[in-house]
């Protein structure tokens, strides 16, 4: 038997539950895992509350990153040995396919050997926000040296990747926060300036910054009324990818900077890029040099034990932290 972490109905982080199950062997296709760190993220919050893009079957598994060494695989898999240390890239159904156990199926095209360098706790805080950072940025913005983009909603382990991957080809990196309380905290994990919205004039500053011209991209998972005032702050050409949808009001269409300004205003999804096999291969090429180099280094803000997942996932809904929130498995 082994455990794994299932919830029985939508709800609070308390109807998470650890229960005991039968693992299958690997299908054709997939690796097992003996998990070591689990990466904790919004999406599964969301999952958890029944308000995602997918519908759980009850009892659900949920989870969509994890870390551990090669246990068995399918008789399709090539390219791994048992007790191989990998991780693994977000699946497109975690409900099937969930991270929150001890012993876990998952595709191989999702699983990579991770770069010797990289402890358990970071290869499993390292997919989903490099992933999604990568998509957004590099495929679709084509964010180069000299640009300015703005990371709104900065704190989250996908803000900080996205300091990361901009800083890496070159680019400026504008933060965005609520209020001042976490200003040095973002300085320290690379954001060249750090606007607290609640506190400064945003267009103001970010004229400032950009010496008149504005932020060529923007990267947002808040949405709402932010979008229109995002698209004040933004250059002629500038492409803004929302990514996320964290206000639950609605905001207006910003018709007059869009025109006035040519803008693209993009919805985007990290299923764009695993989905693609072929920007799964970019991505993965471009993460992993990044790993190995240490260009790209996941911020763990804190770990918890498997016991503790309820605790660690509110301690992830409070928003104290900066960087990603893991789990551990001895």
């Amino acid at each position: 038997m082994t455990r794994v972490v299932r919830f029985h109905e939508y709800g609070e982080p308390e109807v998470l539950r650890i229960d005991d199950i039968e693992v299958p062997v690997p299908a054709a296709d997939e690796v097992q895992i003996a998990v070591r760190a689990i990466g904790l993220n919004r999406a599964e919050v969301m999952f958890r509350r029944h308000a995602y893009l997918q519908e759980a079957e009850f009892p659900s598994m949920l989870g969509y990153e994890a870390a551990g060494t090669v246990k068995a695989f399918g008789s399709d898999v090539s390219g791994f040995a048992e007790g191989d240390a990998v991780s693994v890239i977000p699946t497109l159904d975690m409900a099937r396919w969930g991270t929150y156990g001890e012993v876990i199926n998952v595709p191989a095209r999702h699983v990579v050997r991770h770069p010797p360098n990289l402890s358990f706790e970071k290869a499993a805080a390292s997919w989903m926000q490099y992933v999604t950072a990568w998509g957004a940025l590099i495929e679709q913005a084509r964010l180069s040296a000299g640009d300015f983009v703005i990371v709104s909603a900065a704190s989250s382990s996908v803000g900080i990747a996205a300091f990361q991957i901009a800083r890496s080809v070159g680019a400026t990196v504008i933060a965005t926060t609520r209020t001042s309380a976490k200003t040095e905290g973002l300085h320290k994990a690379g954001a060249h300036y750090v606007i607290a919205t609640a506190e400064e004039d945003l267009s103001a500053r970010v004229k400032e910054i950009t010496g008149g011209k504005g932020a060529r991209v923007v990267f947002d998972p808040i949405g709402g009324p932010a979008v229109a005032q995002l698209a004040e702050c933004m250059a002629v050409g500038g492409v803004l990818l929302e990514y996320g949808a964290l206000s639950p009001e609605e905001g207006s269409f910003p018709q007059f900077a869009v025109l006035g300004k040519s803008l693209t205003l993009k919805g985007y999804l990290y299923t764009e890029t695993v989905s693609d096999h072929a920007a799964l291969e970019r991505a993965k090429t471009f993460i992993l040099e990044g790993l190995q180099s240490g260009a790209l280094d996941p911020l763990i803000s804190r770990t918890f034990t498997f016991d503790q997942i309820q605790v660690a996932t509110h301690f992830l809904e409070s928003n104290e932290q900066i960087g990603k929130v893991v789990v551990t498995l001895d």
